[in-house]
C-alpha cells in the first residue's frame, strides 16, 4: 500500500487500535503463521514469534502509527491470539480486584472497591466464546448449552464463573474474581480496616487458640482478614485448610490445603467441603481453618471444635454478628442429623468463641465493624460486644470515617487469655469487680438468643 494512503487510512488513536481493527490483524496474522511449528514452540517463544510476524505484517500493510500505539495494537492481536485478548492487561493489573463481562461490548472492573465500565470489549460474540473456551479449557472443563453454568479456578488462582444463553439473556456473561496479594494484621492497620489496639486483641485470640468465626457480605474481606489471623498461629502446629477455591496463603512449614471438587461432566466424582471437613478430622490436625461454611458442614465444623481441635477458624455470609448467630443455626440445621434448635445453640455457644464481623462502606472501604465474644448464660446463647465501629454521618465526598470504640472483654475470656499467657490491651482491660467484666445483663453491649 502506497505511503500516501496509508496516512490517508489513518484514523484517530482509539480506531486505529478499536476491536474491528485487532480482529483483522489477527486474521492476518493466523493466515501468515505456520501452526505446526508454532506447536512446537514454548508459550513464551510462542508470543515472541507471534510478536515479529505481528509487527512485519503492521509495517507492510498496516497504517502509519506512533510507537506507542504500534506497540499496544501487536500486544492486543498475540493477547487475543494466544491469551485472552482484552482480560490479559486487566489480568496483569494488580488494582484490578473483579472483572465482569456482560456480553461481548460490556466489560467492567472492580478497583478500590469501586466498579467500573472499560471503553473497550470483544470483538465480537464469538471472540467471546472462545475466550471462555480457552478458560475452562485451562481445568478440564467445558460450557456449552447442556452445561450453561460452570465454576473454575485458573491456574493462576482466580475464581471464574461463566453462564451462557439460554440462562443468560444477555449473552456470555463471565466473572473473574482476583485475589490480591496477602495482607499482614500491620498493614491493614496503615489501612485503616482495623485499629493498633483490636489488631493485637485478634492476634492474642489466635495464639490462645480461641475459635474464631470470621462473617461479612460478599467483598468485604474475610477471606484477607483470614490470611492475615491466621499468620499468628504458630508454625510448629499442624494446620489443614479447606476451602472451594484455594485462596488461603499461609506462611507456615505444616500446612495441607485441601480443595473441594465439582462434579465431572457426568455428574459424579464431586467432593464436597462437608466429605474434606470429616475427613480432616482424620489427619491429626492442630488447627482447622475453612474457607467458608454454607451447608450441612457447619454441624460437622461445631462438633471438631467442641471434640479438641482449638484455635480453628472460619468465614461465613452475614451481615452483623446476630445474623452470624442465627445463619449457623441454620446452616448446621441442614445437616442430615436433625438436632432440636436448643441442641444446635448449645453446640454454637460451646464452639465458638468470638465472632469477627466485617463490613465495606459505600466508598468501597472494607473494614472491621464488630468484634463479639460468644457466652452461655443461664441456657441463652449470649453475645457480648468487645469492640464496633461507630461511622460518623456520610458526608457529600462519600467518604466513611469513624472510630473504632472498644469496649472491657468479659472477665472469662480475659481469665482464658491470661492462662494462655496472652496480654491484654489497655483498652479492653475487664472493669474491676464487675461480673463478666462489668458488661453483665442486658445492656446495649449484650445481645440475648433465647430458644
Amino acid at each position: 500500500m502506497p505511503l500516501r494512503d496509508r496516512l490517508e487510512d489513518d484514523r484517530s488513536a482509539n480506531d486505529r487500535t478499536s476491536k474491528h481493527m485487532v480482529g483483522h490483524w489477527r486474521q492476518r496474522l493466523l493466515e501468515e503463521i505456520n501452526l505446526d511449528e508454532l506447536a512446537r514452540l514454548t508459550l513464551e517463544q510462542r508470543r515472541t514469534r507471534l510478536e515479529k510476524v505481528t509487527d512485519l505484517l503492521v509495517t507492510r500493510e498496516g497504517p502509519v502509527l506512533a510507537a506507542d500505539e504500534r506497540a499496544n495494537l501487536i500486544k492486543r492481536v498475540v493477547d487475543e491470539a494466544l491469551g485472552l485478548g482484552v482480560l490479559e492487561p486487566l489480568l496483569d493489573d494488580p488494582d484490578v480486584t473483579e472483572i465482569m463481562v456482560n456480553g461481548p461490548d460490556a466489560v467492567f472492573v472492580e478497583r478500590f472497591g469501586r466498579v467500573q465500565r472499560l471503553d473497550g470489549g470483544f470483538a465480537s460474540e464469538d471472540q467471546l466464546y472462545q475466550t471462555i473456551d480457552r478458560i475452562v479449557a485451562k481445568v478440564n472443563r467445558r460450557v456449552d448449552h447442556s452445561s450453561p453454568m460452570v465454576d473454575a479456578r485458573l491456574p493462576t488462582g482466580e475464581r471464574v464463573n461463566v453462564v451462557i444463553p439460554p440462562l443468560s439473556l444477555a449473552g456470555p456473561v463471565l466473572t473473574i474474581r482476583r485475589f490480591p496479594r496477602a495482607y499482614t494484621i500491620e498493614e491493614l492497620v496503615g489501612m485503616r480496616s482495623l485499629d493498633e489496639a483490636t489488631g493485637m486483641l485478634l492476634a492474642a485470640f489466635v495464639r490462645a487458640r480461641l475459635n474464631l468465626v470470621i462473617a461479612g457480605g460478599t467483598g468485604t474481606g474475610k477471606t484477607t482478614m483470614l490470611n492475615a489471623l491466621s499468620a499468628f498461629v504458630p508454625g510448629g502446629e499442624r494446620i489443614i485448610t479447606i476451602e472451594d477455591s484455594a485462596e488461603l496463603r499461609l506462611k507456615q512449614e505444616h500446612v495441607i490445603p485441601l480443595e473441594a471438587r465439582p462434579a465431572n461432566i457426568e455428574g459424579k466424582g464431586a467432593i464436597t467441603i462437608r466429605d474434606l471437613v470429616r475427613n480432616a478430622l482424620r489427619m491429626r490436625p492442630d488447627r482447622i481453618i475453612v474457607g467458608e461454611v454454607r451447608g450441612g458442614e457447619t454441624l460437622d465444623m461445631l462438633q471438631a471444635m467442641n471434640t479438641g481441635h482449638d484455635g480453628s477458624l472460619v468465614t461465613v455470609h452475614a451481615n452483623s454478628t446476630d445474623d452470624t448467630v442465627h445463619r449457623l443455626q441454620t446452616l448446621a440445621s441442614m445437616s442430615d442429623v436433625k438436632l432440636p434448635y436448643e441442641a444446635i445453640s448449645a453446640q454454637i455457644s460451646s464452639a465458638i468463641d468470638v465472632v469477627v464481623q466485617l463490613s465495606r462502606g459505600p466508598d468501597g472501604s472494607r473494614r472491621l465493624a464488630e468484634v463479639a465474644v460468644v457466652e452461655s448464660a443461664r441456657g441463652d446463647l449470649v453475645l457480648h460486644r468487645v469492640m464496633h465501629f461507630e461511622a460518623e454521618p456520610v458526608g457529600a465526598d462519600r467518604v466513611v470515617r469513624g472510630v473504632f470504640t472498644p469496649h472491657p472483654l468479659p472477665a472469662a475470656l480475659a481469665e482464658k487469655l491470661f492462662y494462655a499467657g496472652e496480654g491484654i490491651p489497655p483498652a479492653f482491660a475487664p472493669r474491676a469487680g464487675a461480673p463478666g467484666g462489668g458488661m453483665a445483663g442486658g445492656g446495649p453491649a449484650t445481645r440475648r438468643f433465647s430458644p
